[in-house]
C-alpha cells in the first residue's frame, strides 16, 4: 500500500482541535431518535466549506491510521474495525462509504451491503450471512445496513414473533463483544434525517432521470412508516448499545456535518489502538548493502546471493 504522509496532525492521538465525537455523539440511555435536532453539528462551531477542509485534513490522518492496522494485519495482527451504518433512506449512508472511506487505501477496506435474505440465508442463524462478511485482520469493513435489519424490519413488519426479535437483541449484543474481544473495534452510526428532508432527498432523485436507478416504491413504503421505524431504532440502540459497540447517533440533515462526524469518530477509534509500525523480520542494513550492490546492475547478485546477503550480512566479492 502507498502511503500518504501527514505532517498536519500526530498520527497517534485524535485531533485535538475538535472535541471528541465518541462523547458528544454517543447514544444517550433512553433518549430517542424523534428528539434529535437532525439539523445540529455537535462538536463543530463553522460551516460547510470549513467542515469539508478539516475532513479532508482529517482524511490524511485516517490514511495514516488505516496503513498501520493493514501494516499490523500483514505482519501476523489481529486487530480490525468494523463501521456499521444505519439510516432511513436517503439518510446519506452512500454518501459517507464514497466520501470518508475514498479517503483511504481501497485495499485496506471492505464494504459489505445486507439487502433482503435469501432463501439459503433464511434457513441459517441471522447472524450467519454477517460472520461471513466481518472484516480480515487489518481491515477496515463497512457494513451499509448490517445485522441490526433483522430487529428493525422485522420487527416493523413483524416477520417474526415479538420473542424472536428479543431474542437477537441479546445474541446480537453476545456476537459483538466476541468481535471486540477478538479484536475487532465496532462503530455503530445511525444517521438521523428528518422527514422532511427526505423528502426533498427523494423529490431530487424523481426529478433526475440519471437518479431514478436509486429509487424504489419500497422507499415510500418504508417512509410511511416513519414512527415505527424511529421505535424500532430506539429499541434498538437502547438494548445493543455497550461499552464495546457502542451506537453514535449523527444528525444528518447536513451531509457535510456526517461526514466530518464519521471521519472524527474513526479516527478516535483508530487512535485508541496501539497501531504501532510492525518491527522488520530481516535484517534491514543487510538488505541495503543488498540494494547497493544492484545499483548499476539489477542482475549484480543472484537469488541465493540476495539471500545469503541477508542471512549473512556480507556481500560476496566485498
Amino acid at each position: 500500500m502507498s502511503r500518504k504522509k501527514s505532517t498536519k496532525q500526530n498520527p497517534d492521538r485524535p485531533d485535538e482541535r475538535l472535541d471528541p465525537f465518541s462523547s458528544l455523539l454517543h447514544a444517550a440511555p433512553g433518549a430517542s431518535l424523534a428528539d434529535v435536532d437532525t439539523r445540529a453539528t455537535p462538536g463543530w462551531q463553522g460551516g460547510r466549506k470549513a467542515a469539508r477542509k478539516r475532513t479532508a485534513e482529517l482524511g490524511e490522518h485516517l490514511s495514516e491510521l488505516q496503513e498501520r492496522l493493514f501494516a499490523q494485519g500483514r505482519a501476523g495482527g489481529h486487530r480490525s474495525v468494523l463501521l456499521v451504518l444505519h439510516g432511513m433512506d436517503t439518510s446519506g449512508k452512500g454518501g459517507i462509504v464514497r466520501h470518508v472511506l475514498g479517503m483511504v487505501d481501497p485495499q485496506g477496506v471492505s464494504v459489505r451491503s445486507f439487502g433482503v435474505p435469501t432463501a439459503k440465508e433464511l434457513s441459517h442463524h441471522f447472524l450467519w450471512r454477517v460472520r461471513r462478511a466481518l472484516p480480515p485482520a487489518g481491515r477496515i469493513g463497512v457494513f451499509d445496513r448490517s445485522h441490526y435489519e433483522d430487529v428493525l424490519v422485522a420487527r416493523v413488519d413483524s416477520l417474526v414473533p415479538a420473542e424472536t426479535i428479543e431474542r437477537r437483541y441479546t445474541d446480537i449484543v453476545r456476537f459483538e463483544e466476541k468481535l471486540a474481544a477478538a479484536g475487532t473495534t465496532v462503530v455503530k452510526v445511525a444517521l438521523v434525517i428528518s422527514p422532511q428532508e427526505q423528502h426533498e432527498r427523494l423529490g431530487k432523485r424523481l426529478a433526475r432521470p440519471d437518479k431514478h436507478w436509486k429509487f424504489a416504491v419500497s422507499d415510500l413504503e418504508t417512509r410511511a412508516r416513519w414512527p415505527q421505524y424511529t421505535a424500532a431504532y430506539d429499541v434498538a440502540i437502547e438494548r445493543t448499545s455497550t461499552a464495546s459497540a457502542p451506537w453514535f447517533v449523527v444528525p444528518a440533515d447536513r451531509k457535510w456535518y456526517a461526514r466530518l462526524a464519521v471521519t472524527q469518530l474513526l479516527v478516535e477509534a483508530l487512535s485508541g489502538l496501539p497501531l504501532e509500525w510492525p518491527v522488520a523480520d530481516f535484517d534491514v542494513a543487510a538488505a541495503e548493502r543488498a540494494l547497493a550492490a544492484t545499483a548499476q546492475d539489477p542482475t549484480a547478485l543472484t537469488v541465493s546471493e540476495v539471500g545469503a546477503i541477508v542471512r549473512g550480512g556480507e556481500v560476496p566479492g566485498s
